[in-house]
Formats: structure tokens, C-alpha cells, sequence
């Protein structure tokens, strides 16, 4: 069967502006209500700039660092539709996926209409977090205009079907068809292909094609990672998802295999997966996990991990009970110079 399609394409132009604030002590005080302004920076032809409440842009907000886009022109009928986002960055210059505000799209007007975040981070979370250092902080604002609208001329073709190659290689990894190298596993067998294993991660690379003894073998012994852990690492390499047998366990479940996938993927240089697992145990702390998380967090550099620990911790009675776990001599014997942070945050807690 053939159809026609027309579409209705609305052309857009994306930018963005980051916002250094040195000095963040001394921009405290400043009182709720009272903003900062940044530089103005041009997207889409028009010309936008940041407004920083340091002590929060109402009464309701108080506590709170606001930020706000505003649009900037002299022409009174002038007005451009917008999606705009903030984002925390961490010292790699990354976005903090908890301080992420979600994309939305406003109409701005003159004069200086703005939109944002009222309660974009705590200044107590701020202050207690790493990503304040040296008494600074930098936000990233994105903004995506809409320019104009077109309509494409009519097309007659087939049907097109959505993109199925993750189902294909899918199948070629557990068909093994044309598979070179196997790897043994606690006990058992995976066969996979090489030039896959390369493409998606820079350490299989460095491993299989560069001056390492691994190169030359057909077969190589893995024994410190699970079996089930590295079949699943080979499904995301193949079909870039997660087994889905993983979500229909029960939380536990869910939770120590996204504690071992995000170990993995660190050995392994699988950045998408490590975010797929920190975001997975964002959602899931809890009392018998938190330190486990806690430490997993501290070895493998995830920083908005690492704050949601804290951040679940600073409760009282979920402190209480994480200490009475089994976790609590875990983060000791594995991460001692954590002892001393969490004592620190804990103590600063009202």
C-alpha cells in the first residue's frame, strides 16, 4: 500500500548561554524579589538575556536560587515563541541531571516578558554540593526559537517502517552467526563479533584491535564480572536498551543489577549505560541500598548520584535506619573518607 503525505515543518534555531556566578556569598542578601542580570546574547535573531535571583525571584520562593529567560526588544509588537531549559553544570562542564529543568516552550512579548525556574536548586543544596566550588557556580540556558512554518510539497511512497536494526542486531547476537570471539563468564559462554564490541566501546577497542594481548585470542576468561551482568552489558551493546526481563523483577533485583551495570559500564566506557543505571538507582534508594549506592557513586564518579545519597540521608530516621544495614560497614571498609563527609552534611542539617 502507497500514501501521500504533506507536513507542516517548523524550522528552529537552537542556542545557548552560560552564566558564571563568582562570588555566589557575596550575591546572597541581595533579598527575595531582587535579580542580577547577565550579559545579552542573540538566538534565532532575537536578543535574550538571564535574570539570577540569588535569594529567589518571590516570597514563595524564598530559599531558593530563581532564573529566569526574558526576551529584550524595542519594537512593543515584537514576540518570538521559545522552548527554553536551565541546567546546573558540573566542573566538566556536563549538565547535573537532577538540576535539569524540564524543556518548555513559551510565547515571549515585550516588554522584557520572562519565563523560568522559581525553585531551580536550594542554596542549602548549593552550598553543600560540589558543584560549588571556589565560591562559584555556572548555569547553562538553552534556547530554541521557532523561526517560521513551511509546508513540504506532497510525497507518494511506501510505507516507511520505523527503524528495526536494534532488533537486528539483536539477533545476530543470539543467533551468533558470524560471531569471532567468545568469552568466558563465570561459568559460562558468550560469543559476539569484535567490530560490534569496538564500535561502542573504546576499551573493547584498545582490547581487540590495539597492542594488547587480547587481540590476538579468540577466547578470553572473565572472572569478576556476574554472568547475567555481562549478558545484559552485551544486549545494551547490541540493541543500545536494557533487557527487558530487568524491569519485571522485583526492586531489589532491579536495583543490584543497575549497581553491577553501572560498574561495568564504567569499566567499559558505556556512558550512555552508566547514566541509564545512576538514573535507574536515582529512583530507587532507599535504607538497605543508599550506602552500597552511596560508595558505588564515590568510585565511579557520579556526582548527581552521589547528591541524591546525601540528600536521602539527611532524614533522620533514613540515616538511622541505613546505619543499621549491612552497607554502613560496606562504606567503611570501601570508602572511609565518606564517613566524614556524610557526618559533615548531617551535621549541618537543622
Amino acid at each position: 500500500m502507497s500514501q501521500s503525505v504533506s507536513a507542516i515543518v517548523a524550522d528552529a534555531v537552537e542556542g545557548s548561554h552560560v552564566l558564571k556566578i563568582g562570588g555566589y556569598s557575596r550575591t546572597k542578601g541581595l533579598s527575595n524579589g531582587k535579580y542580577i542580570s547577565s550579559a545579552t546574547f542573540d538566538v534565532g535573531g532575537h536578543r535574550w538575556y538571564i535574570r539570577y535571583y540569588p535569594d529567589g525571584n518571590s516570597s514563595d520562593n524564598a530559599g531558593w536560587i530563581s532564573f529566569f529567560l526574558h526576551f529584550q526588544s524595542t519594537d512593543a509588537s515584537d514576540e518570538a515563541e521559545a522552548a527554553l531549559r536551565f541546567s546546573l553544570l558540573d566542573e566538566t562542564g556536563e549538565p547535573v541531571p537532577k538540576y535539569r529543568s524540564e524543556l518548555s516552550v513559551r510565547t515571549f512579548t515585550t516588554p522584557n516578558r520572562g519565563y523560568g525556574c522559581g525553585r531551580f536548586i536550594e542554596k542549602k543544596a548549593l552550598e553543600e554540593s560540589t558543584y560549588l566550588k571556589d565560591d562559584c557556580f555556572r548555569v547553562r540556558g538553552e534556547v530554541i526559537v521557532s523561526k517560521e512554518f513551511r509546508v513540504e510539497e506532497t510525497k507518494q511512497f511506501a510505507d516507511v517502517p520505523p527503524s528495526n536494526l536494534h532488533h537486528h542486531l539483536g539477533r545476530l547476537l543470539s543467533s551468533k552467526h558470524g560471531s569471532d570471539i567468545t568469552f568466558e563468564v563465570a561459568g559460562e559462554t558468550f560469543a559476539a563479533h569484535r567490530n560490534i564490541l569496538a564500535a561502542r566501546s573504546p576499551v573493547f577497542m584498545a582490547e581487540l584491535f590495539g597492542p594488547m594481548k587480547e587481540t590476538t585470542m579468540t577466547n578470553i576468561e572473565i572472572n569478576d564480572i556476574e554472568a547475567r551482568v555481562f549478558s545484559a552489558m552485551l544486549h545494551f551493546i547490541y540493541t543500545d536498551d536494557l533487557l527487558p526481563e530487568i524491569e519485571k523483577s522485583d526492586d531489589m533485583s532491579v536495583t543490584m543489577m543497575a549497581q553491577h551495570l553501572l560498574v561495568v559500564a564504567d569499566r567499559y566506557d558505556l556512558e550512555r549505560l552508566k547514566l541509564m543505571s545512576e538514573y535507574k538507582l536515582c529512583n530507587r534508594i532507599d535504607a538497605n541500598t543508599v550506602l552500597t549506592t552511596l560508595a558505588l557513586a564515590e568510585q565511579h564518579g557520579c556526582c548527581g548520584l552521589k547528591a541524591a545519597c546525601f540528600e536521602f540521608l539527611k532524614s533522620p530516621k533514613n540515616l538511622e535506619a541505613a546505619m543499621a544495614s549491612d552497607g554502613f560497614d560496606h562504606l567503611i571498609t570501601s570508602c572511609p573518607s565518606l564517613i566524614k563527609e556524610l557526618v559533615a552534611k548531617v551535621a549541618a542539617c537543622p
